[in-house]
């Protein structure tokens, strides 16, 4: 995202999110497009008012959490009330509201034509890690950076001095954190397998994804990319795909590592010629 766009890309994300109730609340497509049971139980759920929709949720929830503290094992009551708290925000959204929500956001992106997306969608099946000498994570981290690196290498506008230069901004996590900073300054240092590391500045920033918008919209793009892997949902995928980095109608942004016959639109989009 270069950064001249991200302030007016985070209004227009805003925007959006405010026109559902949802200003505040992070954008978090796995528990959105879940199905909320409770919702089902309510009668005429679809023309109640907001603030009607979440007052009834809210009550049926706290009756069930009272429900599971009286069970002999406390584990169904911890699982339940976390996921309460994951979709708290939405409960005042009918199904189809919530995936309103998150299709007008991947059709922002989409059209975001100045932004590129790079992912790396590792088969664990098919990732031996013995011959890769590398952690599944390690992997997908040094890919990464290696597309990036290499994008800003090829759209610098001149020469080194007033090269093109980028950062990265992570979901924070401790245990990630400390290890891709690790990683990172052995590609400082070092270069990847694939690039010596020029345009990447310093190691990645770690915020928190409720507070910072555009990590929210990798990670909506990072769900619709792994549903289609897992699920062949299309509907987002095709969306924000439209972002993958390309070189002459080649995608080299995305990449899917699995058996070399595989034949869906991420192996053809990378292998067309």
């Amino acid at each position: 995202m270069p950064i001249w766009f991200w302030r007016d890309c985070d209004r227009q994300i805003a925007g959006i999110k405010s026109r559902y109730g949802l200003l505040e609340s992070e954008i978090h497509a796995a528990w959105m497009l879940r199905k909320y049971l409770e919702q089902k139980r309510i009668p005429n759920f679809d023309s109640l008012r907001w603030e009607d929709r979440r007052s009834e949720v809210e009550r049926l929830r706290r009756a069930e959490l009272l429900r599971l503290q009286s069970l002999p094992s406390n584990r169904p009551y911890q699982q339940t009330k976390k996921n309460y708290a994951q979709t708290q925000s939405y409960v005042h959204l009918t199904l189809n509201e919530r995936k309103a929500v998150v299709l007008e956001i991947a059709d922002a992106v989409a059209d975001w034509g100045f932004a590129r997306l790079f992912a790396e969608c590792i088969d664990k099946v098919h990732f031996d890690p013995r011959r890769a000498t590398q952690t599944v994570d390690e992997q997908a981290f040094e890919q990464v950076v290696s597309r990036f690196e290499q994008y800003l290498q090829a759209t610098q506008p001149g020469p080194p001095q007033k090269g093109n230069y980028g950062l990265l901004i992570h979901d924070n996590n401790e245990t990630v954190a400390s290890r891709h900073t690790k990683l990172m300054r052995e590609f400082h240092r070092r270069g990847t397998l694939w690039t010596g590391v020029q345009n990447i500045i310093e190691t990645p920033l770690f915020v928190d994804s409720q507070l910072t918008g555009m990590v929210q919209m990798a990670d909506l793009c990072a769900y619709g990319i792994r549903r289609y892997l897992e699920n062949n949902e299309t509907e987002i995928f095709k969306t924000v795909f439209r972002r993958a980095d390309r070189r002459n109608n080649l995608v080299v942004g995305v990449r899917h590592f699995t058996r070399d016959s595989c034949t869906c639109e991420i192996c053809s989009a990378h292998r067309m010629r």
